[in-house]
């Protein structure tokens, strides 16, 4: 491109939360070229940078000029936007109007044989910088932020107070104006290393001087310096840090300048559970844990400063004093919960609410102790297993009232472990108690036995079925109480565990504890509520594994429920049409002729007397099939039941090639119409296979 220029545009703010920024910066990089292009600015590539403090996109090779365009808009035919005397209709004068245009200005051209009117206007170039500051403007408006704020007297609002702009095409200071700024070229630096103000030349020195300035622009050269110094660290200590995504995300969006450093805290604090040390260095602090070469937790811990190296001492040792006071804290609550046994905090759940139409959390704790009584019992679960379950299932929740969950929420259900150890309960009763949320999320494990398995489910269940009762269901994106993620949850578990479980038969079995409580609702309604919410969670997860929509909707059409059910019928489904695809076509044709054909009301009482010798090899396979079909379904053959429909093929091909059903005797016809009712009867416990066949 000739004389063209660097765009440079900063927009300066206070400190923006970190997940916030991250997700701006994903955003500038559709915003900006969009609004340059939407007034037919040209230009180069676009580029994004950011920091807690700046948001700044760099766009190369901007053209001094927009380009000039014509439109040409073809109109109506000639002879109706004219009338006989040549004197414009209402379309020649609507279609003018609406292009901008007076009537006259319309021309007339020739277009295979066909006279048009058309409109041509001509857009002159206009200069890039007058254009500039509204687009920029617009940039700004156009950030989506999930929490924005007023300040001062301006009425604009954005994530954090804007603070500075800078706007600069070339050497040219493009006058931005937002909150009662007006963008200069004078830029801020490191909060505490080089504030500023420093003056920027031009567009293409910016990002010189804001590195120079102590600031490093890109959360990933960023992330390279924080894992650069993690690395020396670990080279030096022979330990190993403990980098989760989500605070490493964070940790690289609250500096403009990292330095990775290493503090110490007191080693009797080791004697507390490791989960409560890392809780409050990572969840709270935001330090990174160091672990030896077998995997132990160390006292010592990485810090990311934003301060100057230089004080490094001073800064480690702010760090150092705030952690031991976490962690003094952290022991007091664990020894003070310690002197007091497990199951007396049961009594006291009923301090905390779980639902206000639902009650405590000591009441949820006796409905998840008669529910996984009940789910124990259906599944044949042996005594001493059915004791440690309930024992489980009363102490789960015990934890909520310790004095160290209350101080480090993250830490419940693995605090009720220790504290259930500590007062001698069986080692699987204290495991469960720990496990017994997972999986927590997409991936997570489950509960690593049959006694935190049984407690987790009846957890979840017992959630869901109470708070759908109560009409707090998920609605389109707002999922409160994580509804959805507790439903993956108990699908997980019985996908992985194949306990013999009926899903089903578990909700009925919550919803009349829920009755018998007192909780008045519909019944009928909320459990069919239920059942489609679970359904539509697991066709999600078959659709995501590969198997086809239209696979599953031929299950479902058979009025499956149960969700692990549709997930073994419609994989085995899935599997022989992709194994077999020609057979398995034909077979879907087939059933959807004679689904076509059947009349439901005639029944299935054909007349074997009647039959021709086609007709009774179809009706001899047909018996064959029922009888096979509905042994596999009873023993959860899936495949095999499949298997026994395709034996079908060959003799109802047959049938139709010879056969005509649409017989001119209304006797014979009835017959084997109901030889084809009976023929489709086959497919009803098995699947729709005119579901697929349509596709």
């Amino acid at each position: 491109m000739t004389n063209t220029a660097t765009l440079a545009f900063e927009i300066g703010t206070e400190e923006i939360p970190a997940f916030d920024l991250k997700r701006a910066t994903e955003q500038l990089a559709e915003l900006v070229p969009a609004a340059l292009d939407a007034v037919r600015i040209p230009h180069g590539e676009v580029s994004i940078y950011t920091t807690p403090r700046r948001l700044v996109a760099v766009v190369a090779d901007v053209c001094a000029q927009t380009e000039a365009l014509e439109e040409v808009f073809r109109g109506p035919a000639a002879s109706i936007a004219f009338d006989e005397e040549g004197n414009p209709t209402k379309a020649a004068i609507g279609f003018a109007r609406g292009k901008g245009l007076d009537v006259d200005a319309l021309e007339r051209r020739d277009e295979n044989g066909v006279e048009y009117v058309y409109a041509v206007r001509n857009v002159p170039a206009q200069a890039v910088a007058a254009l500039l500051p509204e687009v920029l403007a617009g940039v700004i408006d156009g950030i989506s932020w999930p929490k924005s704020c007023r300040w001062g007297t301006t009425s604009e609002m954005f994530s954090r107070p804007v603070r500075w702009m800078v706007a600069l095409l070339g050497d040219t200071v493009i006058p931005v104006e937002y909150a009662g700024l007006v963008a200069g070229n004078e830029t801020r630096g490191h909060r505490f290393l080089a504030p500023g103000p420093h003056k920027v030349a031009s567009a293409d020195e910016l990002l010189p001087v804001i590195c120079g300035a102590y600031v490093v622009p890109t959360q990933e050269a960023r992330e390279q310096v924080i894992r650069e110094g993690v690395a020396a660290i670990e080279a030096a200590t022979g330990c190993t840090a403990d980098l989760p995504a989500k605070t490493l995300t964070e940790v690289i969006n609250l500096s403009e300048y990292p330095t990775p450093m290493m503090g110490t805290f007191d080693a009797e604090f080791l004697k507390v559970p490791e989960e409560i040390i890392v809780d409050a260095m990572l969840m709270h602090q935001r330090y990174f844990p160091l672990y030896d070469a077998d995997g132990k937790l160390t006292n010592q811990f990485i810090i990311v400063s934003n301060g100057d190296p230089a004080h490094s001492a001073t800064i480690v040792d702010g760090n150092e004093r705030v952690v031991a006071a976490r962690l003094y804290d952290a022991k007091f609550f664990y020894d003070e919960d310690l002197k007091i046994p497990l199951a007396d905090f049961v009594d006291r759940l009923d301090e905390v609410v779980f639902q206000e139409a639902l009650g405590t959390m000591r009441d949820k704790t006796a409905r998840v102790v008669k529910l996984s009584a009940r789910i124990t019992a259906a599944a044949g679960i042996e005594a001493a297993e059915m004791r440690d379950i309930a024992r489980a299932a009363y102490l789960a929740k015990a934890d909520l009232v310790t004095g160290a969950v209350v101080e480090f929420t993250s830490v419940q259900g693995i605090m009720g472990s220790y504290y259930a150890t500590a007062a001698g309960e069986p080692e699987r009763v204290a495991r469960a108690i720990a496990e017994h949320y997972r999986p927590r999320f997409s991936g997570d494990a489950i509960p690593t036995d049959v006694i935190g398995q049984v407690v987790a489910l009846s957890d979840k269940i017992d959630t869901i079925c109470g708070l759908f009762a109560v009409g707090q269901a998920p609605t389109g994106s707002s999922d409160p109480f994580a509804l959805r993620r507790a439903a993956l949850g108990v699908l997980a578990i019985l996908e992985e565990t194949g306990l013999p479980i009926s899903l089903v038969e578990t909700i009925d079995a919550a919803l009349i504890i829920y009755r018998e409580a007192g909780l008045e609702f519909d019944n009928a309604a909320v459990r069919r509520e239920i059942i489609d919410f679970f359904i539509t969670r697991e066709k999600v997860a078959l659709r995501d594994a590969g198997v086809k929509a239209d696979t599953i909707d031929a299950v479902l059409a058979c009025g499956i429920e149960e969700p692990m059910v549709l997930a073994a019928r419609a994989r085995a489904l899935e599997a022989a049409r992709t194994h077999d695809p020609e057979v398995f076509a034909d077979l879907a044709t087939a059933f959807a002729r004679a689904n076509n054909l059947r009349e439901i009301g005639l029944g299935t009482g054909y007349k074997t007397a009647e039959l021709s010798d086609v007709e009774r090899v179809l009706s001899d396979a047909v018996e064959g099939a029922e009888e096979a079909v509905a042994g596999a379904l009873r023993e959860d053959r899936f495949a095999d039941a499949l298997v026994a429909l395709a034996a079908l093929r060959a003799p109802v091909d047959t049938f139709f090639e010879t056969t005509m059903v649409m017989d001119d005797d209304p006797e014979v016809r009835a017959n084997r119409l109901k030889l084809l009712n009976r023929f489709a009867n086959v497919f009803a416990h098995v699947a729709d296979f005119g579901q697929m066949a349509k596709r």
